[in-house]
Parts: structure tokens; sequence; C-alpha cells
């Protein structure tokens, strides 16, 4: 039993009998840790790394050196703790050197609420399971396991956060003294609560997927464990590379970051949450003006202004931190009808990715986006004739379609059906610029210059729409969590439909306004010259027409 007193040897024995290959360095790493952690620490490490399969090895080990150890294990729903334990009682059931830590008869067995053979009557169990919602009052632990308490699904908008943030403060309420409360968790967003739990007192300790470079470094702030900053150190070339090779190869790493996009691989695997680069996400929520649009008309001039008096706190914000929306200061001038209605669309075909459409109306330089979203199901009847009703019911006077998915098909399906419904002139458009830029450099100078009106409803729909999606992929297909996590980096987004269509039609009145300029910059010069020419003729014949011979030539 002396070899068991440090934990990696448990955890090598553990995953014998599991059947599973020997410990990788970085989970020995974990697992060391674990054994010598602070009593508030945090494990932030990359998906898949296996920190919750240490960490019930690690809860058996603490109740083999002291069965009288009260355990308390709490992650975002029930089901998610019950696994944690019941995976941690079929350990005591099947390793042999755990079995006399079985629960005895008139003990308490189930996978929820369960004792250790040797522990002595106590209100607490050995080892209990509970969401984070659930009852934590009256419970009393000696070591706290908070095992991914952060998901999507409850770290979406502030709201949900702020939340999140009180419900762990219940922890120090049922620690015992000397306890230990242990986090184990990924980021899922660049305002996590891990990044929080440093000012709470805790030691955060990251292990990222691949080696950091050296802006990743100043950004983890002391807190990448010292097993990887050690390997940085001592053994060049390093930068990039994977940390767990034998898991997690270079080719497997690419694979994920493909599917996760690059700001989602970075939070995720690089447990990358820093926004230090004020240009790295450069479309604000704040920037916006928040306003009902009317079907038909819109103020002369409405006023942008980011005062709390008119700020607006009751829709979901999935923006970055401080980030919100405003509505107007003030609305100037008469309401006028709108000068036209464009929409686009922006195809997909039947896999995950939706068709994106959007409607945006303009009045005096000023964009109104009346609606947009997405519909799945590629080119299908139903899908065809719910955006022909949504180009009816905003009167739209132009749709404008990407035409570089299908080569365009979308259109030559779509043409028939519009036009039984609604008698409008399409458009195809085709761009070879790269996404990214080309959304960002099309929707940043009107959100700047605070021209982009967006109808509340379109926010509430585009909160509600997503709600079918798996909860881990809810957020990417939001408009607004689109608008707000998009760089200029290629592969910035999972899925960027929504915004896409968007910016196209944002783009379409963009290059009007351009037109018409051109055109008012044209007519301008033309009187110029005019102007000049009078004078010019004036000067030679005199004003009533004779000839002034006093003119010098040059």
């Amino acid at each position: 039993m002396n070899e068991l007193g440090d934990f990696r040897n448990y955890l090598f024995l553990c995953w014998k009998h599991l059947n599973l290959p020997d410990p990788t360095p970085v989970q020995y790493d974990i697992a060391e840790y674990l054994q010598n952690s602070p009593k508030r620490a945090v494990v932030e490490a990359f998906r898949g790394v296996g920190k919750s399969y240490i960490t019930s090895a690690y809860v058996t080990w603490r109740l083999l050196r002291d069965p009288e150890a009260k355990v308390l294990v709490v992650s975002a729903s029930k089901i998610r703790a019950d696994d944690f334990s019941t995976f941690t009682q079929r350990l005591i059931s099947e390793l042999p050197v755990l079995h006399h830590l079985r629960s005895r008869e008139g003990q308490r067995q189930s996978k929820v609420s369960f004792d250790v053979g040797p522990s002595k009557a106590s209100h607490s169990p050995s080892v209990k399971s509970v969401g984070i919602t659930g009852q934590l009052s009256g419970s009393r632990a000696d070591l706290i396991v908070a095992d991914d308490v952060e998901v999507p699904n409850n770290s979406m908008t502030q709201t949900m956060r702020d939340k999140l943030s009180e419900a762990v403060k219940e922890f120090d309420a049922i620690l015992k003294p000397d306890g230990t409360i242990v986090y184990l968790g990924t980021p899922q967003t660049e305002m996590s609560l891990y990044e929080t739990l440093p000012n709470r007192g805790y030691e955060t300790r990251i292990w990222p997927s691949r080696y950091p470079s050296h802006q990743q470094l100043l950004r983890y702030n002391s807190r990448l464990s010292p097993f990887i900053q050690e390997n940085l150190d001592t053994k060049k070339n390093k930068e990039g590379e994977p940390t767990d090779p034998l898991r997690f190869d270079d080719e497997d790493l690419l694979e994920r970051e493909l599917s996760y996009g690059r700001s989602g691989y970075n939070l995720q695997f690089q447990l990358d949450t820093s926004l230090s680069d004020a240009d790295r996400y450069p479309l604000k929520l704040s920037d916006l003006i928040i306003m009902s649009c009317d079907d038909s008309t819109a103020p002369e001039k409405p006023v942008w202004g980011r005062d709390s008096n008119n700020k607006i706190t009751d829709l979901p914000n999935v923006g970055l931190p401080g980030d919100g929306y405003y509505g107007p200061e003030t609305k100037l001038g008469d309401w006028l009808p709108y000068s036209g209605s464009v929409m686009s669309v922006d195809p997909s075909g039947r896999g995950k990715d939706e068709c994106g459409y959007a409607v945006v109306k303009m009045l005096n330089g000023f964009l109104y986006v009346a609606e947009c979203g997405g519909i799945q199901g590629g080119y299908s009847e139903e899908n065809l004739r719910a955006l022909s009703v949504i180009a009816k019911r905003n009167q739209v006077n132009m749709v404008v379609i990407e035409s570089n998915f299908g080569d365009g098909m979308f259109m030559e399906l779509w043409k028939p059906v519009l036009l039984k419904i609604y008698q409008v002139t399409m458009e195809e458009i085709r761009s070879n610029v790269q996404k990214e830029r080309r959304i960002c450099d099309t929707i940043e100078p009107v959100m700047n210059s605070h021209r982009l009106i967006i109808d509340p409803k379109v926010i509430e729909k585009d909160y509600k729409t997503v709600q079918h999606y798996p909860a881990e992929s809810q957020c990417k297909y939001m408009l607004m969590h689109q608008m707000t996590r998009i760089t200029r980096d290629k592969g910035a987004l999972t899925h960027d439909d929504r915004l896409d269509a968007l910016a196209m039609a944002v783009k379409y009145w963009v290059d009007q306004m351009a037109a018409d300029a051109d055109i008012k910059i044209r007519d301008r010069r033309d009187e110029l010259f005019d102007m000049e020419l009078e004078k010019f003729v004036a000067g030679i014949v005199g004003p009533q027409g004779v000839e002034n011979t006093q003119l010098t030539w040059f």
C-alpha cells in the first residue's frame, strides 16, 4: 500500500484495471496537481484530456486514505453529476484494492448518494452528486468537485452567467474546515466563470492542447502548467506542437480546429479567453441602434447614444464583456417612407449550415434590419415558400442571392415559387474576397457610424430559433453571437450564415449609396465646370457680348 501513497501510482493501477493505455505525461501532471492542490483549485484542461476520469480516481484514492472523507460532486446537470458518482462507485466495486470500501448493509448505496464501508454514521454520505441548480444547502463536504458546472446552456447570456456565479458561492457555505474545492472545466465563453475565480482566491492551472506561442503565454498570466512551461523552456521549436501527442496528434487537432472554428478552438482547446487585441472582434453590439421598425416608414434621423437611460437589458445578450444594447437617444425629423427594401439569401445544402436570409430597408443612409434568420433543410419546397412569404411580408424591391453555392441552382429553383407568391426582381451576386474580411469590411463602417438599426423582434427571434439545436452549438447559429465573434481570420466562425446574409443586404445598400454619391459628385463637378466656363466666356466677350481687347494671353 505504501506505493499507493502517490496518486500517480494509483492512477496507473486504475488505468490498467480499465484496460486503458498508460496515463500520458499530461494526465500524470494533472494527477500530481490534484494530489498537491491548494484548498481552492481550478483545473482548466482541453476537452478530451480525461480530467473527469482522473478526478473520479482521485476521489476513490482520497476515500482509500480516509474513509471518513465526504465528497460532493456538482455538475451543470444532475445527469452529469450522477455519471461521475456512478463511475466512482463502480471503481470501488471492481478494483480489488478498494473492495473493503464497498457499501455495507444499512448504508446508503444509490448511485447519487452512497457510503463507503468503514465510514461511521453521518448525515452526509461519503459521495453525493447534485446539479448546480439542485439542493446544495444542507450538505457538508471535505472535498467539492465542480465538474463542468459551466456549459453553453447556463453561460450563453450575461444573465445566465450571473446566476451561475451566484450559485457556486454556496460551495463555501457547505465546505468543512480545511476542505478543498476543485473546479474541473473548459471555458465556454470569453466571459467564463473560471476567469473570475482567481479573484475569489482560487489558483488556476492550465493545460492547453498545443504548446502556446509567446503571445499566448502572456495571456495565460503564469497560470500555465509548469510541466508544459518546462518543456517549452528546455526544448526548442515546441510552439504549436501537441502537448499530449500520444492521444491527440497534430492531424487530430487540426480536424478539431476545422470543426470548432478558430475562435472556438482557441477557447476550448487552447483555453485562451483573453481579448487583449481590441481589433480582434471589430463588431460591437453597443454600436447598433435597437429600435422597433415600422413596416413602411422610419424617422429621418435616429440619434445613437450610449447612456444608461437608453440601455436595453431585457433582450438576450450574447455579446462580449461590457457590451450591450442601446436604444436611440432621440429621433429627429418626420417619419417618411423607406427608400427601398432588399432581401438577401445565402443558400446552403442539407448539412449543418443554414440558409441565411436578411431583410434590410433604407432611409437617408440609415439601414433598418427588419428580419434576419436561418432555415435548415436546403432547397425544400417548404423553405422556398417560407422565404417567399418573408419577401412579400416586407414588400421587398430586390432579392439578392449568393451564387457561389450551387452555381446559381438556388435561384432557378426558387424563382418559380417566389413569382407565384410575390413579383419581385431577383439578382445573383458572387464574391471572390475572403468571407470573413468581406463581412467585417462591409458591416464595420456602417456600425461604427451608428447607421445600422435592428428591430428587437429580430434579436428575440434570433435567440428562440436556435433552441432546437444541441446545447453546445446553439449560440454558434445566432446572428448576434456570430456578429460579436467574427474576426478577419479565415475560419473564425463555425457557422456564419445569418451574418453573411446580413452583410450581403448591407453591401447592396452601401453600393447603392456609393453609386448615388458618385452621381452627385459627378453632377456637382459638371455644375462647377459650367460655372467656370461661363466666367471664362464672360471674361473674353464681356458682359454685353463685346470682345475684351485688354485680355492678356500667356
